[in-house]
């Protein structure tokens, strides 16, 4: 039996985007919610249409549901990071805040809307894969106002024994990360249990028509093709900045030497001739006319 990859566009919307119960498990699993605030019904809401960032064209899947408090979760997939994705985050769940309050509707009847947000990359360089921000008083962080909630999922570096204690979160995750294109062994933790046991049948390679696998191949080819121009922008973006660095430092170097020159009583034709400069280039660097 071979299984495929729960992160791509096509299976993550399959299992998170068509089977409400198993949305709702991983929420609850994932997103810091007191005791009193679980989950127990949702209803999926149209995806909106963000504004596109080029980087990020075909490799950011997500899924938009409400639950029965009113409170709005986004939730995605994102193959690839740079910047500009935190920034579509605190756009999208904004708008989703603000689009609310329809005419007539009082503030108070503002729900919180919560972005989880599953990255299979690293965007902080330490240690920890869990990252929940929240708006908070910057010099009493226990106090916080409501309203918006984020939550980064660093995939790569998620271990098991980070989070123990919270056994579904444990094996939602493992089942982001474990399960790969064309494997065919599950480990038995996961199969065991019923949840994400019939996320594992909906992944069975056998379950998909011809077309959908060719979707499937699809979209990882764009998602290997937008990783590919991304890493030629960062290099091409730290080969220019190498260039600016080197050009600044010749520029800095270059006015010392004309200041020293200057200060040793050589006359300004000459430092021009030594340097390569124009005696209008000296006069500018002396401030002298």
């Amino acid at each position: 039996m071979r299984y495929l990859d729960p992160k791509n566009d096509l299976t993550f919307k399959k299992i998170f985007g068509q089977h409400p119960d198993l949305l709702i498990s991983l929420l609850n699993a994932l997103m810091p919610l007191k005791p009193d605030q679980v989950i127990e019904q949702i209803e999926y809401l149209p995806a909106e249409m963000a504004p596109q960032i080029p980087e990020f064209k075909n490799s950011i899947v997500d899924v938009r549901c409400k639950d029965n408090q009113g409170r709005q979760f986004i939730v995605e997939m994102q193959m690839l990071w740079t910047p500009s994705f935190k920034a579509r985050v605190l756009f999208n769940a904004s708008k989703a805040y603000i689009r609310q309050l329809s005419p007539g509707r009082k503030y108070e009847s503002l729900q919180p809307v919560f972005a989880l947000n599953l990255l299979n990359d690293v965007f902080v360089e330490d240690e920890d894969f869990y990252h929940h921000y929240s708006i908070v008083n910057v010099e009493k962080p226990k106090m916080h106002l409501e309203g918006l909630e984020f939550v980064f999922v660093e995939l790569p570096k998620f271990k098991p024994q980070k989070i123990a204690e919270k056994k579904m979160a444990v094996l939602w995750l493992r089942f982001l990360t474990e399960i790969q294109d064309g494997a065919e062994k599950v480990d038995a933790d996961l199969q065991n249990n019923q949840e994400i046991k019939k996320a594992l049948e909906i992944l069975q390679e056998s379950a998909f028509t011809t077309a959908e696998l060719d979707m499937y191949d699809r979209y990882w080819d764009a998602v290997s093709t937008e990783r590919t121009l991304l890493s030629e922008k960062v290099r091409l973006a730290v080969e220019d900045a190498e260039k600016r660095t080197e050009i600044e430092t010749k520029k800095r170097t270059i006015k010392q030497i004309v200041i020293n020159f200057h200060a040793a009583g050589v006359d300004i034709p000459t430092i021009a001739k030594s340097t390569g400069l124009t005696q209008a280039q000296v006069k500018e660097i002396l401030d002298i006319e």
